[in-house]
């Protein structure tokens, strides 16, 4: 998984632009939602295309084979 990062850029007239690099799925919101509610109210937001890729999961399996059946 690549590295979770937040970019801030604070604007002369104070506002406060955030974007998260390498997050996918709503990850970003949770990563950002104790910040924002700091920061104030968000009055903006936009969604990378990576927000509507979807978490996946790698299982571990183990298959057995019984040789003992006729």
């Amino acid at each position: 998984m690549p590295k979770e990062t937040i970019k801030f850029t604070v604007r002369q007239d104070g506002i406060v632009k955030e974007e998260v690099l390498g997050s996918i799925a709503n990850k970003c919101e949770q990563l950002t939602e104790s910040i924002e509610g700091k920061l104030g109210t968000v009055t903006q937001r936009l969604y990378k295309p990576e927000y509507y890729q979807t978490l996946t999961t790698q299982e571990d399996v183990t298959l057995q084979h019984n040789t003992d059946q006729d």
